[in-house]
């Protein structure tokens, strides 16, 4: 892994990224935040060497290296999801390309369905804690300790400084916010009202299907971490419908523009 990365970084450093502070990853509610970037190079998922490909329809796939709030930054516009078919250290390569390029912060947005009744469609839940139900680890392989620490702390996987930076912003800004636990699972099926209920008992708050394998990644790499689930649907056991991807993707266009207002504000304190 370690000659893919160099490969990887002299390729995109030749296409002219340079040294970045901020990494973010566009996953469902952020996509338009692409409108408030100053673009200063933008490379296709699929001619950098060793990247994955994005399979997904509505989530694109470049990288972007780009000035946002005064800082400088490296873009995700699309991720990677193991229910493609791509293993955790694919989904997980772009963050340690990111770091190549010196990012401290790595910021993640994400589509999730509220366990925790109490939030509904629509609204923003900042993630303060997760539950990895993907079955594995992205620190799992052969050589990883040639990249960080194996055992990896994770009692705190989400800075506590962003986490207060966020709150902050969003009551100045008036932008209603929860705080939850975000349960990660592989998907691409959603679940069952057995299933909904097993999340809810163990502590979940939203689940969703990303994020924690790049989280886990970013501690990793010892990058700050700061992450936000736009909640999609309302995932009530008792009261149960057939999914609606169509009504998933309006909820999250909904909450969008809070989010980047919030996303913006953020960076300007980081």
């Amino acid at each position: 892994m370690i000659k893919q990365i160099r490969q990887t970084t002299k390729y995109l450093k030749d296409k002219g990224f340079e040294n970045a502070e901020i990494g973010i990853i566009l996953g469902t509610g952020l996509g338009l935040l692409i409108d408030e970037l100053d673009i200063i190079k933008e490379v296709s998922y699929n001619h950098i060497p060793n990247f994955p490909t994005a399979t997904v329809e509505f989530h694109k796939g470049k990288l972007l290296y780009a000035e946002l709030s005064g800082k400088k930054v490296i873009v995700m516009q699309g991720r990677f999801h193991v229910y493609e078919g791509y293993s955790l250290k694919d989904v997980t390569y772009p963050v340690r390309i990111m770091e190549q390029f010196g990012i401290h912060t790595l910021l993640v947005s994400n589509a999730a369905g509220a366990i925790n009744l109490d939030f509904k469609k629509g609204e923003l839940m900042l993630i303060e804690d997760h539950i990895n139900l993907q079955g594995s680890s992205p620190l799992a392989f052969k050589g990883v300790e040639q990249l960080g620490e194996r055992f990896t702390d994770m009692s705190a996987p989400y800075s506590e400084e962003i986490i207060a930076s966020i709150k902050s912003i969003a009551q100045s800004m008036n932008i209603k916010l929860h705080e939850g636990v975000y349960a990660s699972v592989v998907g691409p099926q959603l679940e069952t009202r057995a299933e909904y209920k097993m999340l809810k008992i163990i502590g979940a708050d939203a689940v969703g299907m990303s994020t924690v394998p790049e989280v886990i990644v970013a501690n990793h790499l010892k990058i700050k971490v700061g992450a936000l689930s736009v909640l999609t649907d309302e995932c009530d056991p008792n009261n149960l419908m057939p999914v609606n991807i169509a009504d998933i993707l309006e909820m999250a266009a909904k909450a969008e523009p809070e989010l980047i207002n919030l996303i913006k504000e953020l960076i300007k304190t980081l």
